[in-house]
């Protein structure tokens, strides 16, 4: 894992809680401009489907964050899909998103 920022690591240690705890395909965590954090998992029903950043991005934005310092996705995919990105984009131009395995190995960060 490359040298994490300790709040960038609890971001990341959050989404891995959080896909564990159900055993969703996918956790994320956001942090936000206020050094608030969000954690969501994939929500997968039959009226709604988000990815883990989706849904973490919705409730940082349903809290009243206005922008993201950083995003960790903690998935077994070998990228971070589109509609993750965007959900991080839609709020915050800049913030990197980082990529995790299972284990919770940051695997990239992406800018």
């Amino acid at each position: 894992m490359p040298d994490l920022d300790p709040e960038d690591e609890k971001i990341v240690i959050l989404a891995r809680s959080t896909r564990a705890r159900i055993q969703a395909a996918e956790g994320a965590a956001v942090r936000d401009t206020d050094g608030r954090t969000y954690a969501a998992a994939t929500v997968d029903l039959p009226s709604l489907k988000l990815t883990a950043m989706q849904a973490a991005v919705a409730a940082a934005v349903s809290s009243g964050a206005e922008g993201l310092e950083a995003a960790a996705v903690v998935t077994a995919e070998p990228l971070v899909v589109e509609a993750s990105m965007h959900a991080v984009r839609d709020l915050t131009a800049e913030a990197p998103v980082l990529r995790a395995d299972l284990a919770g190995d940051v695997q990239e960060i992406l800018r």
